[in-house]
């Protein structure tokens, strides 16, 4: 869905989502996904088969905070004003549409989406409230090492180091904008912006970032990994459950007034 067919438009999504009960946001056989569920929903609504593209792929576990997709249909305006609204009747609660704009036909979700932000979240303190969407660490991390590490991370463009294996992409270059540590009372996040990620790119990174700040690893240890391109010598895989996908960037020239 490069282009709108004649005589429909393009519209996008806004919506967020709680990922701990779906395999990801693409469609995938034998499992529940994001993508498959607005798609049923949106169909049902319009009344006809309805395709829905979104801006990437998080995976299984993922949530995502700012999510937007795009989807071609004949709408009235009036059926347009309503939709939001019908969307979220029918949807089921972890999943909530926040907006939906009217944009040019070529405008395309993942592909001219600027730059895409993530957060992941680690407490230090067990807490059965915040168990869903963060990663809990007893031990104390050296947030400043952490941060001398993240600062790193701009003076390279290949992270095939913290790329999922057998993955089918065409380049690891990625042009990464930030990457940051904070901590509030006892909660450390860590914050991301990119122009593109890869597969599984943030929770390795942030599990190799985890063993500068445990002292595991030294800083040089860091420039080492990323310039061996080899995932074997990156950190684990954190858990998905405390990445969030936090923003994206579009043109503002895509978007009808």
């Amino acid at each position: 869905m490069l282009f709108t067919m004649i005589g429909y438009s393009r519209y996008f999504i806004e919506l967020s989502y709680n990922g701990e009960a779906y395999s990801g946001w693409q469609k995938q056989l034998n499992s529940n996904s994001i993508q498959e569920t607005l798609e049923k929903v949106m169909s049902n609504l319009l009344s006809h088969e309805t395709s829905i593209v979104g801006a990437g792929r998080t995976d299984a576990g993922v949530h995502a905070l700012k999510m937007f997709a795009h989807f071609d249909a004949k709408i009235s305006d009036k059926k347009f004003a309503q939709l939001k609204h019908l969307m979220n009747n029918y949807l089921p609660k972890d999943i909530v549409v926040k907006n939906l704009f009217h944009v040019i036909p070529e405008a395309h979700a993942r592909f001219d989406a600027i730059s895409r932000t993530y957060e992941y979240k680690i407490s230090k303190e067990k807490d059965s409230f915040d168990f869903p969407f963060t990663f809990f660490i007893k031990e104390n991390l050296d947030i400043d090492l952490m941060n001398i590490a993240s600062k790193i991370l701009l003076d390279y463009k290949d992270f095939k180091s913290f790329s999922k294996s057998n993955t089918d992409v065409k380049t690891f270059f990625c042009r990464i904008i930030s990457a940051k540590w904070s901590l509030m009372k006892n909660k450390y996040t860590f914050r991301i912006k990119s122009d593109r990620f890869l597969r599984n790119m943030v929770r390795a990174i942030v599990g190799s970032l985890i063993d500068i700040g445990m002292e595991k690893k030294e800083i040089n240890d860091f420039k080492t990994l990323i310039e061996s391109r080899d995932r074997k010598n990156a950190g684990f895989s954190v858990p998905a459950r405390g990445l969030f996908l936090t923003d994206i960037d579009y043109p503002k020239k895509i978007f009808k007034k």
